[in-house]
Parts: structure tokens; sequence; C-alpha cells
């Protein structure tokens, strides 16, 4: 009997550049409003930032480790008929990071609001009512700013000229810091509730005050960690992707978006070879899509000149190692703070420079999941953050220097004797976020998060250059970190036609 012929997928085909946790979001939406969508994806295996580092029996994730508002990733599973515990187990991570002060005190940060209340009690009895004021500011900010902006689309200047009352009622032309001492006094506290933004990548001095939102985000959704790693994550979207018939192709770096008549076309490939798409999406970094992929055209608004002159978040340098013991007193996120706070950022942002102090993120996953090391093992990533390459910092020269000084500063508080106890390490610089991640200026975060770089300031989801030409991702809105990325994906739903349109 021979056999039959495969029947030809004929739905309109979107295409997909870079398996960051945007890119592959995008992807399960448009799947589910009947693409046949192809990722490609550089590297050798999914997940951007997200990527997976296992060498001598450990498991380091590269990028994000803090997974809040878990709704997101839900609505990813439910669209295509699952629940996302059917794929990953994600915990709840309690307390979600001790803060400790450079003179050994610490501040165990949770959701848990009595326990909340004691510990800014504890520091600093006469702030507590100023406490409970930003919080009440931070759920204001996230009910605008998250719930009824987050997945909005910003194509034109009355869409923002629409927010501009509600922005200004809440305060948004101050800093995140300015609206926390507006309430706190204490300097530690006032650090304390102020640094979230540098975990997208903004100055707290700089950042507007919408990101405030974050602190009513994790009391309201929690911190988790995917067991097995945030990897876990990325490989469960891929399964989804694929169930849905589509592609995920990796070692497949693309050259050029290709343009005709004033829309995107497809891709060309570093190999050389062209694929045709009805529509595409970049998850690249936005300054490269449009500097880099497509140069053959003429830009209006994305000029060159105007992306070599944006500001830029700060890069990171980030230390992966292994010990052949376990630091059971250490909490799964740490955040170690050095002896300068709006100094050292003053460092980092505004003059370029490599301070010789630093304020520290430790990672260390066994905490919650064993399994991340061979038994009797911790597994570790200590991050820093550090000038994106306009400092001109050579790491070449400068990371292992830096490495031992990180390494004498762990030794000396939180990890005695780690140095004689590492048995696997590994490094990622800025040049790693410039080479390897195709991030413009080694930028970890993209576009820095200030106010005329936000919202329709920022690179629009649908590209104001190219028809049929869309952004997810950092670099576009509404920003950076895992709640933005997955919300730009949502924002295609309003501006990307159905596959229907296509027939």
């Amino acid at each position: 009997m021979p056999l039959e012929s495969p029947i030809a997928d004929t739905r309109p085909h979107a295409i997909v550049i870079g398996s960051g946790f945007g890119g592959l979001a995008a992807a399960v939406r448009l799947g589910a409003r009947g693409y046949r969508v192809s990722v490609l994806e550089q590297l050798d295996a999914p997940g951007g930032r997200a990527y997976v580092h296992r060498q001598d029996g450990f498991t380091f994730d590269a990028g994000p480790t803090i997974v809040t508002a878990p709704f997101l990733l839900e609505e990813l599973w439910s669209l295509c008929g699952r629940k996302l515990s059917d794929d990953v187990d994600l915990r709840a991570v309690d307390p979600f990071y001790r803060i400790r002060f450079d003179d050994g005190e610490v501040f165990d940060y949770s959701g848990d609001e009595a326990a909340m209340r004691r510990e800014v009690q504890r520091l600093s009895p006469s702030d507590l009512a100023g406490y409970e004021r930003f919080m009440a500011a931070s759920q204001a900010i996230y009910k605008v700013g998250f719930e009824q902006l987050g997945d909005v689309p910003f194509d034109s200047w009355t869409d923002m000229a629409r927010i501009v009352p509600s922005m200004v009622g809440l305060g948004s032309y101050r800093s995140v810091y300015g609206l926390v001492a507006s309430h706190i006094k204490d300097e530690r506290l006032r650090t304390v509730f102020s640094f979230h933004p540098l975990l997208i990548g903004g100055n707290p001095f700089t950042a507007t005050s919408i990101y405030a939102l974050i602190c009513f985000l994790e009391r309201r959704w929690g911190v988790h960690f995917a067991m097995g790693g945030t990897g876990q994550l990325v490989s469960g979207l891929v399964r989804l992707i694929e169930g849905q018939g589509g592609t995920v192709r990796c070692n497949e770096p693309v050259r050029e978006i290709t343009v005709s008549n004033g829309a995107a076309t497809g891709v060309r490939l570093a190999s050389g070879a062209a694929l045709a798409a009805d529509i595409v999406v970049s998850n690249a970094d936005s300054a490269t899509t449009y500097r880099s992929l497509l140069p053959s055209i003429a830009r209006h608004r994305w000029t060159d000149r105007r992306i070599e002159r944006a500001r830029y978040s700060m890069s990171l340098f980030v230390w992966y190692f292994g010990t052949k013991r376990q630091y059971r007193d250490v909490r799964h996120h740490t955040i170690m703070l050095g002896p300068r706070y709006r100094e050292l950022l003053t460092d980092i942002f505004e003059r370029k420079v490599l301070a010789e102090d630093f304020s520290l993120y430790l990672h260390r996953p066994t905490a919650t999941d064993p399994s991340l090391a061979p038994e009797g093992c911790d597994a570790f990533y200590v991050l820093s953050p550090v000038p994106h390459l306009a400092s001109g910092v050579d790491w070449q020269v400068t990371a292992e220097r830096y490495r031992q000084a990180i390494a004498r500063h762990l030794d000396e508080t939180l990890l005695p004797g780690v140095q004689d106890e590492i048995v696997t390490s590994r490094l990622l610089t800025p040049l790693d976020f410039r080479d390897r991640l195709s991030s413009f200026q080694g930028a970890a975060f993209g576009l820095e998060p200030v106010m005329t770089q936000s919202a329709w300031f920022r690179p629009h989801n649908r590209s104001e250059e190219v028809e049929r030409l869309y952004l997810v991702g950092a670099g576009t809105h509404p920003g950076a970190g895992l709640p933005g990325v997955l919300l730009s994906a949502k924002v295609l739903d309003q501006v990307v036609p159905d596959a229907a349109a296509f027939a």
C-alpha cells in the first residue's frame, strides 16, 4: 500500500527572530491565532538571556532567576489547552530576598505583610506609617501601570497623551528613589524599597516611579523559582510551540529582515538562505533590529544617529561557580549592598566607570532545588551591575581581576573559605552581551527605563519603520524583566492581524 504524502501546512507563516521569553511567548500567541510559526535562534539552544549552562554536574541559569506574575505564564499554557503545572513545578521562594547591608545588618524582604512591618519597625520604627503609605502608592501605580497599560500598545502620541493625567496624578515625574524618599526617611529602608529598577536595567535615581509598581507586583503574586531552573520554562514553551505545529530552529542566525514595498517579507539567514513570511517578529535587541537587521531601508525614526544617542541600561558581570560543600545559611536570593548606593549607581550609569567597590546579587538555587548540583554541593552565580561598553573597559584584561575581588569579598562575608571550595567556574561579561546576545553596547536590558524612553517613546511593538514587522522583548514596550517581555508578546494580540487576514 503506498504511503500517503504529508499534507503541506498552508497556514500563514510568522517568523520570530530570537527565542528569549518574549520571542517564545509571541510564538505561542501567534500559533494560537492560526499562524505557522518558525522561531530562529542564533545560539545552539533556545532561551536567549535565559540560556542554560551545564558543566561538571552543575546547572546554571544564565540569566533570569526571579519569576513574578506567574499568571502571564499560565495564560500561555491555557492557550494550548494545558496547565503550567503540567510541565513546570513552580515553587514560591520565602523570603523573596535577604538584603545584606555593608555593615552586616540584614533585612528579609517577603510577601508576608506582618513580617514586613516587623522588619521595617526593627530598623526604623518611625518609618512604619511611611512604609504603609509607600505600599499604597505602589498598589495604585500597579493598578494603572501594570493592569491597565502593561499590555496596551502605544502606537500613537495620542495614546501617550491619554495616560498623562493618570501618570501625573500618580507622581510618575518622580524617580523611584524620589517616591520612596517622600514616604521613608531611613536611608537603609530607602535602599530596600528602591532597588527594584535594577532588576530591569534601571537606575533607581532616574527610573520613573512607574516602576515602583514592582513592589506591589511581588506582594500580590509572590516570587517563584522553576524547579530544574528557569530553563524548564524555556523547554516548556518550546514544547507548546511544537505542539501547535511550529518549529524552533537553533544555530540559525538572521542576517537581514527582507523588505519589499515598505513591508517585511521574511528574513535572510547568515547562510544566505531566504525564508519568506507573512509577518516577522523580532525578539532581538531593538537597537540591533533596526541598526543591523534593517540596514538597507531609509529609517525615519530609529536612525543610526538616534540609536547611538539613546540611553542604555547598565551591563552585568556574572560569575557562575559550584562548590564542593554547601552553605546552608545562604538564602536563595541575596542582595549584598556595598558601602555606596547613589554614588555607585552614578559611576555605573552616568560616569560609566568601573568602581573598586560593588553591590552584588548572589543566587543560590540549590537552596530550593538541590538537584542543580552534585550531592553535597552548591550552585551559585554572583552578579555585579557594571557600565555598558561605552565605558571603554577592556574586559579581556579586567575580568579575572574583577572576579578575584568579588571572590575575596564573598570569602570575607557570606561564603567563608569559598575560594578553596570552588570546583567549577565560568564568566559572563559585557562582551558576551554584545557578541553572543547581540545587545547594542553590551547593555544587558536594552534601553534604559527613563520617562523619555518609556511607553510611546520606546520602539513600538508595531514597527514605525516597516509594515508587518513587530517587536517584542526588553527593548520595546513595556520593558525588561520577565513580566515585561511576556506582556510585550501579549501586546501583539492587539496589533497583529489574525492569520485569517492572510488567507
